[in-house]
C-alpha cells in the first residue's frame, strides 16, 4: 500500500483507538454494549424473519452459518491466547444473538 497522506490519518486513528481500549473498564464497556446489541439484533430478526414464512428455512440455514463461523474463527486458537477486541466484540455479538434467540423460543413453547 501507498504511504499516502490518508493511509497514514487512518493507520494513526487506528493504533489510537486499539491505545484507548487498553484501559480494562473501556474494553468491559465496548464487550457489554456489543452483548446488548446482539441481544436486540436477535429481537429484531425474530420479529422481522417470522412475518414471511417462505424463507424461514433459509434464514435459519444462513444463522447457523454465520454463528458457527465466528465460533470457529473465535475459539480455533490456543486458550489462552489474548484475542483482540474486535474479536470479542464480533463473538459477544453472537453471544447476545443466540440467548435472544432461546428467550424468543421460550416465549413461544409456553
Amino acid at each position: 500500500m501507498q504511504d499516502t497522506r490518508l493511509d497514514r490519518i487512518l493507520t494513526e486513528s487506528g493504533s489510537r483507538i486499539e491505545t484507548w481500549f487498553q484501559n480494562p473498564w473501556r474494553r468491559l464497556v465496548a464487550i457489554v454494549i456489543m452483548l446488548l446489541g446482539g441481544f436486540f439484533l436477535g429481537n429484531i430478526v425474530t420479529t422481522t424473519a417470522g412475518q414471511s414464512t417462505q424463507y424461514d428455512g433459509v434464514i435459519a440455514l444462513v444463522f447457523v452459518a454465520m454463528v458457527e463461523s465466528v465460533s470457529w474463527i473465535a475459539y480455533r486458537g490456543k486458550a489462552f491466547v489474548a484475542r483482540s477486541l474486535w474479536l470479542e466484540s464480533v463473538n459477544m455479538l453472537k453471544i447476545g444473538f443466540i440467548y435472544a434467540l432461546f428467550l424468543e423460543a421460550f416465549k413461544l413453547g409456553s
